[in-house]
């Protein structure tokens, strides 16, 4: 699908010089001599390289509609995620490198959400947040002031985080999947 390049938006996907492009940003840019362009970062979304590329606002680039598919997390077999459509379990495995980090928090039963193109995945996208047990807390360290202090903890998956000072070891937080961060306290 053809669209002007002063209609790319951040998240859209294109097609440029023979690769998929994953908008990151776009500032529409206004000279005081000559026209106006888009200026565009883009990640490339099988190389993870970046690219900013400028654009005449009336040019025309390639946007791509992916297939979004919602899958279930099965297992792990050593650096290969599989994944299951609920729909017609069918199966499909994605590398680790793929998922990056935010593969530390998958776990069995997760519903997932994966973009394909063409019938290949391209990438996937994870609950926003997950709730985990605290296996270890460090303990506080009296007269260190509440509102600035954290200390290190140890979530159920190995993964360290920093946590406030009232959260002790056997307790549920929730979790941010993107960059691993505490949220709060889970409800019981």
């Amino acid at each position: 699908m053809k669209i002007n390049a002063i209609d790319i938006k951040p998240g859209n996907v294109l097609e440029h010089q023979g690769k998929l492009w994953l908008v990151l940003r776009r500032e529409l840019v206004q000279p005081g001599k000559g026209g106006s362009f888009a200026q565009v970062e883009m990640r490339d979304l099988r190389g993870g390289s970046k690219l900013n590329e400028r654009f005449r606002t009336q040019e025309t680039v390639e946007r791509v509609r992916l297939d979004e598919k919602e899958m279930q997390f099965l297992y792990f077999d050593g650096d290969h995620a599989t994944f299951m459509d609920n729909e017609t379990y069918e199966q499909l495995t994605l590398d680790r490198e793929m998922i990056g980090e935010p593969a530390d928090f998958l776990h069995e039963g997760m519903l997932c959400q994966i973009q394909l193109y063409e019938g290949a995945p391209l990438a996937i996208e994870l609950p926003q947040t997950v709730t985990m047990t605290v296996t270890e807390a460090d303990p506080v360290v009296k007269g260190q002031t509440a509102s600035s202090s954290y200390k290190t903890g140890k979530l159920e998956n190995g993964r360290r985080i920093m946590l406030p000072p009232h959260i002790a070891a056997g307790t549920k937080v929730v979790v941010n999947t993107s960059d691993g961060s505490y949220v709060e306290r889970a409800k019981d």
